[in-house]
């Protein structure tokens, strides 16, 4: 009698191992009321896991060792000046195709005009994006050197970095080119900085500002 209880139990415990309920731990009401479980009951009758290893809270992304959570300059140099490329092939594209219609708006629509325009398109496309894709060149390259020397990532690489641009982009004008250069520089790179860091210096959270 004891033979067949025991064969019994072993044959279901040899059944409940195959489909993995042979084991499963119990848990009381207990140790599952803490479990923040939205839509899911406290064990799945399917699969032998833990609910409370399912609970996220921490990061679900592994940085390398000494890696940062956001991207340095140098990375983010490649997707500034890009950017920049093509911000102002559109524009002045937009500006080439608005200064064609103005000098041929006393032609016929024929194809000597419309090759005027084209260009005069491509013409102010190709001149505004090198120019713009300098200035973005020479902003992530002054950028990276200041923070390499530094040794440190804020703001203040950002308007140095701006004001440095300004001044190499218009030193071929002069010195008081340079200078109105270096001004201008100060002045995007500082709105710049000062526009990351309003919501610190209001102290306001960032959800309940407007974009």
């Amino acid at each position: 009698m004891d033979n067949n209880s025991q064969g019994s139990g072993g044959f279901k415990g040899g059944f409940g191992g195959i489909f993995g309920g042979g084991g499963a731990p119990e848990y009381s009401n207990t140790e599952l009321a803490g479990v923040p479980l939205t839509g899911m009951s406290p064990l799945s009758p399917y699969l032998n896991v833990d609910p409370r290893y399912l609970v996220q809270d921490t990061d679900e992304f592994i940085l390398p060792t000494g890696a940062n959570k956001t991207r340095g300059r140098f990375e983010l140099a490649f997707f500034t000046i890009g950017g920049s490329c093509m911000t102002g092939a559109t524009l002045g594209a937009l500006n080439g195709l608005r200064m064609g219609l103005k000098e041929t708006r006393d032609m016929a629509w024929s194809k000597p005009r419309n090759v005027q325009i084209l260009n005069m398109v491509t013409r102010q496309g190709a001149s505004w994006a090198n120019s713009l894709g300098s200035v973005a060149l020479l902003y992530s390259a002054f950028g990276v050197a200041i923070e390499k020397a530094r040794g440190a990532e804020d703001d203040i690489n950002t308007v140095a970095a701006g004001t440095l641009t300004g001044m190499l982009f218009k030193s071929s004008g002069g010195l008081k080119s340079a200078a109105r250069g270096g001004l201008v520089g100060l002045a995007v790179s500082g709105a710049y900085a000062l526009y990351n860091n309003w919501d610190h210096l209001t102290g306001s959270s960032p959800s309940s500002r407007l974009y």
